[in-house]
């Protein structure tokens, strides 16, 4: 019997199965497009603060005033004497100038504060690295400090183009594996097998 009589054969609803299922491996086998060049460069920008971001604050001789606080849902930090002090966005040198403001406009006689981020946002790396899974995204973090921090590379890992998706984003975007890309809160690494 020929192949186009035994698929005449088949009912409507494999055929439709059949048929997305080819969509499906095609789009999957399709390559990511290049990450853009505005991308690139990036990783010595400040670390900008977010929701889940966690803080020590030191007001020098004043213990009561320092503590260890988080970036709440709202993206900011509440503080005694000054409240609620917006700070999703900011850097960390930006929430020492505010918070100095706020403490010097009345109550404390010129402030002097540090601030510190001791517990970061994550970022996730998946695929052939040792150990894949979310870690910090500290300042300054690149695709190779990333894939240090995993572990490094499977004996079966793609060395030279990885997959990123930013934080929110839908699609995987390919990327060398040496650039000098700032990987940021919520990021996703893939590591892909290498194809002989």
């Amino acid at each position: 019997m020929s192949i186009i009589k035994r698929l005449a054969g088949l009912r409507p609803a494999m055929l439709a199965m059949l048929a997305s299922s080819a969509v499906l491996s095609g789009c999957a086998t399709a390559p990511a497009p290049p990450l853009p060049a505005s991308e690139y460069g990036q990783a010595n920008q400040p670390y900008t603060l977010g929701v889940g971001d966690k803080l020590r604050v030191n007001v020098y001789r004043e213990p009561e005033l320092s503590g260890e606080f988080s970036v709440n849902g709202t993206g900011a930090i509440t503080m005694p004497l000054v409240g609620e002090v917006p700070v999703k966005g900011m850097t960390r040198a930006q929430v020492e100038a505010e918070l100095t403001r706020r403490l010097g406009s009345g109550f404390v006689r010129n402030p002097s504060v540090s601030v510190e981020v001791y517990d970061f946002r994550t970022f996730s790396i998946l695929g052939e690295v040792q150990r894949p899974g979310n870690y910090p995204a500290r300042e300054g973090t690149t695709l190779t400090a990333a894939i240090a921090v995993a572990g490094g590379y499977t004996y079966r890992a793609n060395e030279r183009r990885l997959l990123l998706r930013r934080a929110n984003g839908q699609s995987y975007y390919s990327v060398d594996a040496d650039a000098n890309v700032e990987i940021r809160p919520g990021d996703t690494i893939q590591v892909p097998e290498v194809h002989f």
